[in-house]
């Protein structure tokens, strides 16, 4: 598949799956006596809310119509309800269409600077890591290896997605919302490939995944987007026992091409006190 095969295959993978999810009665159409082949709203009744004319609209969907006007984008984004990481989503994949040299975004950077390294390992009693946008983790520090150590490899890169659901069954036991995780890891790399859809590291990642996760594969082709944002994540730690942690994701260059996740919790709260003992048996089985 060329780039411009790609280009179209993710716009119309990207606007079918956006109307597939909304009902004719989500936005106020009659039910119609037919029997509905479709799931969600048809084209011709996008293009009809959208104030466009339906050929103009299925040309756009199959990715053969390029430069739609900002107010018809505008248009179809509401009507598709669309969030602002869906939004982001679609002005990149429609400006791939475009004919002609486009810029490609550089490879994402693969190495901490320097000075993010003293910022990583400044932090002693908080678990962070550096993530690129393809979910290979750059770098822990020793508590967010404390923390994860169970589900890590011995040796060798870390990809979390790979951990997720190439090592699913451990993942769960130590992550039990592992469905609420995995969602939000694969919307993320969709998120990449809109950015990058030519990158070579991030195409193998998902042709391994695709081909031995089921859980991947259904995950991929819902074409979900979400940008790094914080949340809570929970833990059923083997050595520290229940916790849930809240955490922030911080872009940590202009590019967004590395993110620094730190878990944060209050001081004094058991999720606090869990991680202090962690700390504290991570330096009583490091070698002397």
């Amino acid at each position: 598949m060329d780039d411009r095969e790609r280009a179209r295959a993710a716009v119309q993978d990207f606007l079918s799956t956006r109307r597939e999810r909304i009902t004719p009665a989500d936005v106020g159409l009659p039910a119609t006596g037919t029997r509905r082949r479709v799931k969600g709203l048809r084209r011709e009744e996008v293009a009809l809310l959208a104030g466009i004319s339906p050929e103009y609209y299925v040309r756009l969907e199959r990715g053969q119509a390029t430069g739609p006007s900002p107010g018809v984008v505008e248009a179809i984004a509401r009507v598709l309800r669309l969030d602002e990481d869906e939004r982001t989503h679609l002005d990149r994949v429609l400006a791939a269409l475009v004919p002609g040299p486009r810029r490609r975004p550089r490879p994402p950077k693969e190495a901490l600077s320097a000075g993010m390294q003293v910022l990583l390992d400044s932090l002693t009693h908080l678990p962070a890591m550096v993530f690129n946008p393809r979910l290979d983790v750059l770098a822990f520090n020793p508590l967010a290896r404390a923390l994860y150590a169970s589900v890590l490899p011995e040796e060798g890169p870390v990809n979390t997605a790979r951990l997720l659901f190439l090592e699913e069954a451990r993942f769960r036991t130590l992550v039990p919302d592992w469905e609420e995780l995995a969602d939000d890891a694969v919307s993320v790399l969709r998120v990449e490939a809109g950015r990058r859809p030519d990158d070579p590291a991030l195409t193998t990642l998902v042709g391994q995944l695709s081909t031995r996760s089921a859980a991947f594969r259904t995950r991929w082709a819902a074409n979900d987007v979400r940008a790094h944002r914080g949340g809570v994540k929970t833990f059923d730690h083997p050595l520290v026992g229940h916790l849930q942690l809240p955490y922030e994701n911080l872009t940590v260059d202009a590019a967004g091409d590395q993110v620094l996740t730190v878990f944060t919790p209050q001081p004094g709260s058991p999720a606090h006190d869990s991680l202090q003992l962690l700390a504290s048996l991570e330096v009583t089985v490091q070698p002397s």
